[in-house]
């Protein structure tokens, strides 16, 4: 084996592209749970996002249009969801698992004609000075306008969860729904808005992989990610800036483990790649036995005016 073959700077900007997919998913689940609704359909979400913008990319030739239909895709197909839970009351859990499968089979009629096809992908953007600069400038200011998009989103949700009206709303909705109700609020009108906002950046990693990523439509090509983007919200204690770190830590293991293989580690291919999923779960073990802490107090409760 030969790790000194392992360029880390090489490692850091891979992991960078490797971790924005599952950083949109996570931070759009972060804000619908904020809200007090807890999504599983992140997974379904993401897939409808992938090929929408893949399909919509290939038949314009535009992968920023096929990024904004992806949002929109998985957008509408949110409020579906936010139309079952909030409006008609069923049951959180098995309707977000329900909008998964629906994610993954209409994904997988859509994309039937579109197997084999490669994408148009974004270019990398050239920043003036600093993507010329050693070292830095390939890790860190090669990248495309999504990669940074992610970073920003990021910092936005941060200050809107923190620092605004808006956000105090929202917290509040999602700690206490009766007595945000009895304050006024329209906490099903709240709740609807950060679930479509939490279908539009699923919508958005998910066209991530397709366009970016993997410029090319494979029947499935998710992988999971929505199922590791909601353990990230947990592991992040629904903080915005853990979730970004939570999201590199997946990106870095999910790429050192190619760069390892490739390396020619003497462990099993198999056990390399499902590594990342392995410490995902000793992580949710590991929150599990401390106790959800910082988990809005009306997590997964469903809300009546009348209640």
């Amino acid at each position: 084996m030969d790790i000194s073959s392992i360029n880390p700077f090489l490692l850091i900007a891979s992991l960078m592209v490797s971790a924005t997919p599952i950083l949109l998913a996570a931070i759009g689940e972060a804000v619908v749970e904020k809200s007090g609704v807890l999504n599983l359909g992140v997974e379904g979400m993401m897939i409808t996002g992938a090929v929408v913008g893949f399909v919509i990319a290939v038949n314009t030739g535009s992968p920023a249009l096929g990024f904004l239909c992806a949002a929109l895709a998985s957008a509408v197909l949110s409020l579906s969801f936010g139309f079952l839970t909030q409006v008609l009351l069923t049951n959180q859990v098995a309707t977000g698992l329900g909008l998964t499968l629906v994610g993954l089979g209409l994904s997988a009629l859509i994309g039937k004609p579109y197997e084999g096809i490669k994408s148009p992908t974004l270019p990398s953007l050239d920043i003036p000075l600093l993507s010329d600069l050693p070292v830095f400038g390939i890790m860190l200011f090669s990248h495309d306008a999504i990669v940074y998009l992610s970073i920003l989103l990021v910092a936005a949700v941060w200050l809107v969860l923190t620092r605004t009206r808006i956000g105090l709303v929202l917290r509040a909705v999602g700690e206490n729904h009766d007595a945000a109700h009895a304050l006024g609020y329209k906490v099903i009108r709240v709740r609807l808005i950060a679930i479509m906002f939490g279908g539009a950046c699923s919508g958005l990693g998910g066209a991530y992989i397709s366009l970016v990523r993997v410029p090319q439509w494979t029947e499935g090509m998710t992988a999971g990610a929505g199922w590791i983007a909601l353990a990230i919200v947990v592991f992040a204690s629904w903080k915005p800036w853990r979730v970004l770190v939570g999201a590199y830590l997946f990106g870095g293991v999910t790429v050192l483990q190619l760069n390892l293989q490739a390396a020619g580690l003497a462990i099993p291919v198999e056990y390399l790649s499902m590594s990342p999923y392995l410490i995902t779960i000793a992580v949710l073990v590991f929150i599990s036995a401390r106790g959800n802490q910082g988990a809005p107090a009306s997590l997964g409760r469903p809300f009546h005016a009348s209640s």
